[in-house]
Parts: C-alpha cells; sequence; structure tokens
C-alpha cells in the first residue's frame, strides 16, 4: 500500500516560514512581499491564496478576517497564522531535508 502521508511542498515550506516570520501581520500581500523579500521568489497573489487555502485544509494554518479598515476601502484582511500541526510538519520536513542532504558534496550536485 502506497504511503498516503501528505509531504509538503516547497512552496507550501516556504509560505509557512514566511507566515512565522511576519507573525501577527501575516496576510496575502505582506506574504507576497516577504517571499520577495527573502528567497527572490516573485508569485502572484492568485498562487499566494490558493495556497493558503490548501494549507488550511490540511490543517496547518488557521486564518481570521481583520476589522474592517477604511484604507483598504472597508475590506478587512485574512490574517493567517501556522498551527502547532504545521509548526511540527515543518521541524519533520527539515529534519527529512537535512538527512537526504547528509554527506552530499557540491562535486555530488550536478
Amino acid at each position: 500500500m502506497a504511503n498516503k502521508r501528505s509531504y509538503l511542498g516547497e512552496f507550501e515550506h516556504c509560505v509557512l516560514l514566511s507566515i512565522l516570520q511576519l507573525k501577527e501581520s501575516a496576510y496575502g500581500v505582506t506574504i507576497r512581499a516577504q517571499l520577495k523579500k527573502a528567497i527572490d521568489r516573485d508569485v502572484s497573489l492568485g498562487a499566494i491564496y490558493s495556497t493558503i487555502e490548501r494549507l488550511e485544509n490540511k490543517g496547518l494554518i488557521q486564518s481570521k478576517k481583520s476589522e474592517a479598515l477604511p484604507e483598504r476601502g472597508g475590506k478587512p484582511k485574512r490574517l493567517v497564522k501556522v498551527t502547532s500541526l504545521g509548526q511540527k510538519e515543518l521541524i519533520e520536513t527539515k529534519k527529512r531535508m537535512d538527512t537526504m542532504w547528509k554527506n552530499v558534496t557540491c562535486d555530488d550536485v550536478y
């Protein structure tokens, strides 16, 4: 029987780490800016929002609406935070990647 565990993809991993770095100010626009700043990856807001939706469905993040803001035309922000399950999955993903990189040298990478 195949392993049905759902592993984090690279982009999901980066989004979760961005959310942790942004703390209480994590929402689509700030996550996008953090990804651009940290890893020079320019992604669409649509990609961010669909990833947020996927991570929330997996139970790795939670979202809530902020208060309606006049500078946003009365629209609230969708603030996100990493759940304890999300933190656990990040740690497990890091351990797996560290294991895979063990004993690899630059000469081994083509």
